[in-house]
């Protein structure tokens, strides 16, 4: 059974001056600032590659947002840049809203709030749990093909289906207050596997130190 990681990156910051919750709205840039956390991520993952890390496969989410965070690391490794529609962010009734806080208030969206945790204004989180994991069995399995024991491979994708999938893979309840994910933007969850069980899930920050400007919007 073959050794293999499979890294979700979660993409940098979007520029979103209006604050609006933009799920899987087309448009959406990244920042200045996300262009940096872009790059960063991309030093990383080189500096992991000269150390011996077997890096062999990227693909990002169809979101701007995505794609724009993937292309510097896949640019300083050589690989080819891939789309991956199951990564894509989860639905969301939501979506296009802003002042969010203020939008709660209103009667008339309060039955979009009768479940949280299921959850009732969007995408069940446990379909996103199950797309999730089959893309990254999927790419797992191709990692090993192209690198053997010990092959690697990302998936940029985006906060919430990232962090259901590690509460998932954790053995822990996938409801959850928003305000406490560990998923940081430009984070990575690394998802260790022997053949295709998990084995373990990592955790970095290697864009930490810019995370103090950045505009972090709970479930963009």
């Amino acid at each position: 059974m073959a050794q293999a990681t499979v890294h979700l990156l979660r993409h940098g910051e979007v520029h979103n001056p209006d604050r609006v919750l933009y799920g899987r709205l087309p448009g959406y840039h990244l920042s200045e600032l996300g262009h940096r956390m872009a790059e960063r991520v991309a030093e990383h993952f080189v500096a992991q590659r000269d150390a011996g890390a077997k890096i062999v496969g990227i693909a990002a989410s169809p979101l701007l947002r995505a794609q724009e965070t993937a292309r510097p690391t896949a640019q300083a490794l050589g690989l080819e840049l891939g789309e991956e529609p199951r990564i894509i962010e989860a639905e969301n009734r939501f979506e296009g809203m802003s002042r969010i806080k203020e939008q709660l208030r209103n009667p008339r969206i309060w039955p979009l709030l009768a479940n949280p945790c299921r959850p009732s204004w969007g995408e069940p989180y446990r379909d996103q749990v199950a797309r999730v994991m089959e893309a990254v069995q999927d790419h797992r399995g191709r990692a090993v093909e192209l690198g053997g024991e010990g092959a690697e491979t990302i998936l940029v994708a985006h906060q919430l289906p990232i962090w259901v999938t590690r509460l998932a893979a954790e053995n822990r309840r996938l409801w959850h207050d928003p305000r406490r994910r560990e998923c940081s933007l430009a984070s990575i969850t690394s998802l260790d596997f022997e053949g295709d069980r998990l084995v373990g899930v990592r955790y970095a920050e290697p864009c930490a130190d810019l995370l103090a400007d950045a505009a972090n919007l709970p479930g963009a």
